[in-house]
C-alpha cells in the first residue's frame, strides 16, 4: 500500500517533485563541480612541487649561505685573463657550487638514521660558467652589477654575464646548470621528474663514469644528441640519455654522476642538497623537527612549506575554488534544501483534505507522516541522481578544456635557480631560493572521486529528510476535523 499510494502521488505530482528535485540537483551538481576542482588545483599543485623536489620526496635539507656582513659586498666569482699579445685567443671555464653552501657527505647517513626517514639521497649543484674569445684592449661592461672596467691586452678581469668590447673582438659567456646525482638511487631526487625520452637514464653501477643525460631543451639549443660528447672543465662525457621534464622547466640542463660533479668542482664529499622519503606521509612533521633537533645548521623544507610560496593563476584559482566555490555551492544546497521544505510543506497543506479524510478513514498521524517523508526522499533521490549527472558532466567539461594555469614561484620558496642559459646563481634543486621569474605551466583537470560521489548521495538523502521532516511536521498537525472544513 505505501509504495502504490508513493507512485500515484508522485505520478500525480510530477511537475511539483521535477521543481523540487532540480533545486536539490543544482546545489548538488555544483557541490560536485568545486570538489572536483579543487581536487584538480591540489594535483596541479602536487606537480609544481614534484617538480621542485622531486617525485617521492617528502623534506629537503640545505643549508643556506651566510648572508654578508653589514656593509659588506657578496663574493663575486673573478676571472683572469693573463695573454701577453694582442688578440690572443683566451678561455676560461670555472664550475661553482650553486646557490647553497655544502654540507658533509656523512650528513646524508646522519639524516638517514633519523626516525620516520625511509631514505636519504645526497645530490650537488652546479653551474659551468664558459667565457671564449679573443682578449683585445678596450672595455669590459659589467652585465651584473653595471660597473665598468677596463682592459688590456696584457690581462683583465671579468665576471660572469660581462660582455667584453673593443678593438673589434668580444669574449661570449657560456653557462650552463648541473646537477650531481646519486645514481645508486635512481627513484628520488629530481631527474624523477623528468622522462628519459632518448637513450637511456643513468645505470646503478655508473657511480663515477664519464656519461651525461641531457635535457631536451638544453640538447635542442646547443644540437646535443645521445651518443655525442659534452666537455665539462676540460673533461669529455659521454652523453647517454636525453631526459623530458614532464611538466614545467627540468631541474638543471646537465646530469652527471654525484662523484664526478664532486671531483671536477672540487668538493669531494660534499652535497648541497639532502632528499628525504618519510615512511609515512603523516609523519612528515616529526621527520622535520626530529632532523631540526639533530642535525644542526640546516633548513629542512617540507612540501607545505614550498606551497605557500605558489602564486599566479594556479594559486588565484584555488583560493576562488576553496573559498568562493566552496562557500558558493554549500550556500546554493542549503537554499536548495529549504527550499524543498517549504515546497514540500506547501504540497502538504494543500492536501489538507486528502490526508484528513485518511485520517478519518483510520490512518494514523505516523502513517501519514512516513507517507510524505517517502515521497520527500524520493524526491531528494531523484534530485541527487540528477545532480551527479550534471555534476559529473560539469566536471568532465572542465577536464576536456584542460584551461592552462601558471604556478609562479616566488623569490621566498624552494626551487632551482638559474634559468636555462642563465647564470644559476638563484638557487640549487630543492634549496630555499628560487630564480625570480620562474614558471610551471599545468592544465586543469577535475577528477571526480568516489568520496565526492559518496558525498553527494548523502547530501541528496539528507535534502530529502530536511523536506521530508518540514512536510511530516506540516502533516501531524492536521486533524480529520480540518478535512471537514476545507470541504465546507
Amino acid at each position: 500500500m505505501f509504495f502504490t499510494y508513493l507512485r500515484r502521488e508522485l505520478r500525480r505530482r510530477r511537475r511539483a517533485a521535477l521543481v523540487v528535485a532540480s533545486g536539490l540537483a543544482l546545489g548538488i551538481a555544483l557541490v560536485i563541480v568545486v570538489n572536483s576542482v579543487s581536487s584538480g588545483m591540489s594535483r596541479a599543485q602536487g606537480k609544481v612541487l614534484e617538480s621542485l623536489y622531486g617525485l617521492g620526496t617528502d623534506l629537503t635539507v640545505t643549508k643556506a649561505q651566510e648572508r654578508p656582513e653589514a656593509g659588506a659586498q657578496p663574493q663575486r666569482p673573478r676571472f683572469e685573463f693573463q695573454g701577453k699579445e694582442d688578440g690572443k685567443e683566451q678561455s676560461s671555464d670555472r664550475l661553482m657550487v650553486q646557490g647553497f653552501q655544502t654540507l658533509a657527505d656523512s650528513t646524508v647517513g646522519t639524516v638517514a638514521k633519523q626516525q620516520g626517514v625511509d631514505q636519504a639521497v645526497g645530490g650537488l649543484s652546479l653551474v659551468d660558467l664558459k667565457i671564449n674569445g679573443e682578449f683585445k684592449r678596450g672595455e669590459i661592461q659589467q652585465g651584473q652589477d653595471g660597473q665598468t672596467r677596463r682592459g688590456g691586452p696584457g690581462g683583465g678581469t671579468g665576471g660572469p654575464g660581462d660582455t667584453v668590447t673593443g678593438g673589434g673582438a668580444a669574449f661570449d659567456v657560456d653557462s650552463f646548470t648541473i646537477y650531481g646525482t646519486d645514481v645508486t638511487a635512481p627513484g628520488l631526487g629530481p631527474l624523477t621528474t623528468s622522462t628519459v625520452s632518448t637513450g637511456r637514464p643513468f645505470r646503478t653501477t655508473e657511480t663515477d663514469a664519464k656519461v651525461a643525460v641531457v635535457d631536451s631543451a638544453y640538447a635542442q639549443e646547443k644540437d646535443l644528441s645521445v651518443g655525442g660528447e659534452l666537455t665539462v672543465k676540460g673533461v669529455t662525457f659521454e652523453i647517454v640519455g636525453i631526459a623530458t621534464a614532464d611538466s614545467g622547466q627540468s631541474a638543471a640542463q646537465v646530469y652527471l654522476p654525484l662523484k664526478q660533479a664532486q671531483t671536477l668542482s672540487g668538493s669531494a664529499g660534499k652535497v648541497t642538497t639532502i632528499y628525504v622519503k618519510a615512511t609515512d606521509s603523516t609523519r612528515i612533521d616529526a621527520v622535520k623537527t626530529a632532523i631540526q633537533k639533530n642535525v644542526s645548521g640546516t633548513t629542512v623544507t617540507t612540501s607545505a612549506d614550498l606551497a605557500q610560496t605558489v602564486s599566479g593563476s594556479l594559486d588565484t584559482a584555488s583560493d576562488l575554488a576553496s573559498d568562493v566555490g566552496t562557500w558558493l555551492s554549500y550556500a546554493v544546497l542549503l537554499a536548495a534544501v529549504l527550499v524543498a521544505g517549504l515546497l514540500t510543506s506547501a504540497a502538504v497543506g494543500r492536501r489538507v483534505r486528502e490526508f484528513g479524510t485518511l485520517k478519518a478513514l483510520g490512518w494514523k498521524s505516523g502513517r501519514v507522516t512516513r507517507q510524505v517523508v517517502g515521497e520527500a526522499l524520493v524526491n531528494g533521490v531523484i534530485g541527487g541522481a540528477l545532480g551527479i549527472a550534471v555534476g559529473l558532466a560539469g566536471a568532465y567539461a572542465v577536464t576536456a578544456a584542460s584551461p592552462t594555469l601558471t604556478a609562479e614561484l616566488g623569490a621566498g620558496g624552494a626551487g632551482f635557480g638559474g634559468g636555462r642559459g642563465g647564470t644559476g646563481f638563484g638557487g640549487g634543486p630543492g634549496g630555499a631560493r628560487t630564480a625570480v621569474g620562474r614558471t610551471v605551466d599545468i592544465a586543469l583537470t577535475a577528477p571526480v572521486s568516489v568520496t565526492t560521489v559518496g558525498l553527494a548521495v548523502l547530501l541528496a538523502l539528507g535534502g530529502g529528510l530536511v523536506a521530508g521532516a518540514f512536510g511530516a511536521w506540516r502533516a501531524s498537525r492536521l486533524r480529520p476535523a480540518d478535512a471537514l472544513r476545507r470541504v465546507e
